[in-house]
């Protein structure tokens, strides 16, 4: 083909200038042309090799020096028709193409809040604070302004009111019904207040569910009792319901509890208030600054089990996801949950493929604080870190968003 003295353009792009060379050795075994031998000098090789004219069937246009052509100007040219950069050109064709996007409303507000008469610093979460009855308020209403219409109560429940059975999650006067019933009186409907539902808030022992007195659980410690939290569970979101709550989220992992909790809502007449289940809640090394701002962590000196593995999922199972999806789907949950979320990205997608319910994600204080870090040494621009990590969670497969920047990241999207 060489010594024919023509070759295509598909076949030189695919071999370099120095391979062609290397191949002269073999020329002989092609047939005969006026083409000079590659074999003659450096300089009659180059000259050949420049001499080599391209086809195109479109152009017929010239090489230039690196296998490009050239347009009717003159000008060089690759030949692509479908160019994706054309849809990225400038902001307005940019936003118009944009398949995802986050907005205020999708975002969900935690809150700590205790019953002293001071605001405290979480020093494991900067910017977050354990508030007063007042600062929830505050905050309330500054996330509201923002556009975040949905904000999340966790109590710092004192520990002399913790015990084994938990009874003051379901305390008609306690502090979250109080917290409740003061954001409503003052908000209405401008805001959703979710509940979580979990005994470890509650608990002596650091645990979502009461704990057996026995050593038949995992390595010889005491079990996580299932049917008797659940109970305990559907006592504590009648309580939440009856002072106002419209979402209550089950966090708490105890099979069955969707349908036991939809059950108790329905027959006391609450029907109307949602249920979002913690659908795919892993054992992670995440959480570690929401146990601080709660002191809600495995009592070391309890009967418990030192984690929380025997109900809250494996980190290194996906399919399994599937199969909690299926149960709190069929039970009647109205939304279903991933916790923690960026690392999980994945079962987001995986139950957003999977289900017609509506999918929520856990940024968890874990990533907050790796985040802070970061930022706190200027390694991270915030803004543009926490708005794309967001976007992250949306472009995965999640509507809603629990995030402790909401707020933060509400304004920014405002600006």
């Amino acid at each position: 083909l060489l010594r024919e003295g023509r070759i295509t353009r598909r076949m030189l792009t695919k071999v370099s200038a120095a391979a062609v060379i290397a191949c002269a050795g073999v020329a002989e075994a092609f047939a005969p042309s006026s083409l000079p031998s590659l074999r003659s000098s450096p300089a009659n090789s180059r000259a050949a090799i420049s001499s080599l004219s391209m086809e195109d069937p479109r152009t017929k246009a010239t090489d230039t020096n690196y296998g490009l052509q050239k347009n009717k100007a003159g000008n060089v040219w690759v030949p692509q028709r479908a160019r994706p950069r054309r849809n990225r050109k400038n902001e307005g064709i940019r936003s118009m193409t944009r398949e995802n996007e986050v907005k205020p409303s999708n975002l969900i507000y935690p809150l700590f809040f205790h019953t002293k008469d001071e605001n405290e610093p979480i020093p494991s979460m900067p910017g977050c604070e354990r508030h007063t009855f007042d600062s929830v308020l505050k905050e309330v209403g500054e996330a509201v302004a923002e556009g975040v219409s949905n904000v999340i109560l966790f109590p710092k429940v004192p520990d002399e009111l913790k015990t084994n059975s938990a009874d003051e999650c379901y305390n008609d006067e306690g502090m979250v019904p109080e917290m409740i019933s003061r954001i409503k009186d003052k908000y209405g409907g401008q805001v959703n207040v979710w509940t979580d539902v979990a005994l470890d808030p509650y608990s002596d022992q650091g645990h979502d569910g009461m704990v057996s007195s026995d050593k038949r659980g995992d390595g010889g410690m005491g079990r996580i009792m299932n049917d008797e939290t659940v109970d305990q569970l559907c006592r504590q979101v009648v309580a939440q319901a009856k002072a106002g709550a419209d979402v209550v989220a089950p966090s708490d992992m105890m099979d069955g509890r969707i349908g036991a909790v939809r059950d108790a809502l329905d027959y006391n007449g609450f029907t109307d208030v949602s249920c979002v289940a913690y659908t795919a809640k892993y054992a992670s090394a995440f959480y570690g600054p929401f146990r601080d701002a709660l002191d809600s962590a495995p009592r070391e000196s309890s009967n418990a089990p030192p984690n929380k593995k025997t109900y809250q999922m494996d980190p290194a199972n996906s399919r399994e996801a599937l199969i909690e999806c299926a149960l709190d789907a069929a039970e009647g949950a109205d939304m279903l949950m991933v916790k923690p979320g960026m690392p999980y990205l994945d079962i987001i997608k995986l139950l957003k493929d999977n289900s017609n319910l509506p999918i929520s994600a856990y940024h968890v204080s874990g990533e907050y604080a790796m985040m802070k870090a970061a930022v706190e040494r200027g390694w991270l621009d915030e803004e543009q870190a926490v708005l794309e990590a967001l976007l992250c969670f949306k472009r995965a497969g999640a509507d809603a968003i629990l995030t402790y920047y909401a707020k933060d990241a509400a304004r920014w999207m405002n600006k």
